[in-house]
């Protein structure tokens, strides 16, 4: 089971682009049209499954938002931190 951050960890250690909402970490991606949001939003899936740790990925027109949290934690632990940077790898 992974150790729950603090706040100033959290705030020293969130990648570009994200942000604290709560218990959980949170980036929007933008696009050109809908079906490269889709694409992205697989690849997030793959990395998901290849590291067994799932975000919540919301898709709209030309965005893609998505948020990473421990669930059986309650809250943000490295786990959220490291995906967080493994997504921003994918852009």
């Amino acid at each position: 089971m992974a150790e729950l951050l603090s706040d100033d960890e959290i705030e020293s250690q969130l990648p570009d682009g994200w942000e604290r909402k709560g218990d959980e970490i949170v980036r929007s991606y933008e696009f050109d049209d809908y079906l490269e949001g889709v694409a992205f939003a697989s690849e997030v899936g793959e990395l998901a499954e290849e590291e067994f740790h799932h975000p919540t990925i919301e898709i709209g027109y030309k965005e893609v938002e998505i948020r990473f949290t421990s669930h059986e934690e309650g809250g943000i632990t490295d786990e959220d931190i490291d995906m967080a940077e493994l997504t921003n790898d994918l852009r």
